[in-house]
């Protein structure tokens, strides 16, 4: 009876090999289990990827804790009494997983985790919690570095639950990295909003802007997208194609969507704008910009009644 409340039960320790990562790439690690007082009937152990998520609902928005990739360690087995158990296993990323982590640093308003889950007959089940920390793919640094360089300030990033229309998605999310326009530009804009959908070959890069009315207009959302291969990540003058996409956003008096990141205008290709100065004058400012003001495990404290 104690069994079936947890009482005696095994314990579990997941362990990363490294828990840092970035899209499409691969997480390892092992499941470390220990038995209890009594030997268990396992019936399976799964990892998750676990994150927070804005939702929209009748009340207005909500923050809400979801799991959207799953993977199978192990099927049913019999744990023995302080028997000791390790079970490798791997997780690959899917290509749209959000940034949570830029130069290092948490990006602020992102939590993201692996959570472990042994399910065990006739008693309470027993898991983990782990943060793990998403770097950007280089084309999509490279675009971080851009808005950098050219002033804009972070304001905070976080995790949208919906879909965009005419993107493609295989994840009912998305991830919004929100900006302050600096002054070259903030006559126009209020607000921009960087969204990243990734596949293996391509990135779509998706903005909004909150537009400024006029005196005889009232403001308005006007939105980019932008198709961008991973090969292009060290071929252009990021800083000046994201000039381009802004100054058209701000310029236009129509909602838009371009099918390519040129989006029919000049955006110097080629590395003369020296990307490798660039990355190295820029890290510093951006590492306290997108610092995050929360850690992980503060983000998941509701859920530590199922951790080990």
């Amino acid at each position: 009876m104690l069994g079936a409340f947890g009482v005696g039960g095994p314990s579990v320790d997941t362990v990363l090999t490294d828990a840092n990562g970035r899209p499409g790439g691969t997480l390892t690690g092992t499941v470390n289990l220990v038995g209890g007082s009594h030997d268990v009937e396992i019936e399976h152990i799964t990892l998750g990827l676990v994150t927070r998520i804005e939702v929209e609902g009748g009340q207005g928005e909500y923050g809400a804790t979801g799991e959207f990739h799953r993977v199978g360690v192990s099927g049913a087995l019999r744990l023995a009494e302080k028997q000791e158990l390790s079970l490798p296993f791997q997780i690959e990323l899917p290509w749209e997983t959000p940034i949570t982590a830029v130069y290092g640093q948490h990006l602020r308003g992102m939590t993201m985790g692996v959570r472990t889950e042994v399910a065990i007959a006739r008693a309470v089940d027993k898991g983990d919690l782990d943060p793990i920390a998403v770097h950007p793919l280089p084309v999509q640094e490279r675009i971080l570095e851009a808005f950098a360089r050219l002033g804009f300030q972070f304001k905070n990033a976080d995790l949208e639950y919906g879909r965009i229309a005419g993107v493609h998605q295989t994840l009912p999310f998305y991830q919004e990295i929100e900006y302050y326009p600096p002054a070259q530009y903030a006559r126009g804009v209020n607000e921009v909003e960087l969204t990243f959908v990734t596949n293996p070959h391509t990135v779509e890069v998706v903005l909004e802007f909150d537009k400024r009315g006029g005196v005889f207009s009232g403001g308005r959302d006007a939105y980019g997208r932008y198709t961008v291969p991973h090969a292009d990540a060290d071929t252009a003058d990021w800083a000046q194609v994201v000039d381009g996409w802004v100054r058209e956003a701000v310029s236009h008096h129509q909602s838009y969507a371009a099918p390519a990141y040129g989006g029919g205008h000049g955006h110097g290709r080629g590395h003369g704008s020296g990307m490798g100065g660039m990355v190295a004058g820029v890290a510093g400012g951006m590492a306290a910009g997108y610092l995050a003001g929360e850690v992980m495990e503060e983000i998941f404290e509701d859920d530590g009644g199922d951790e080990e």
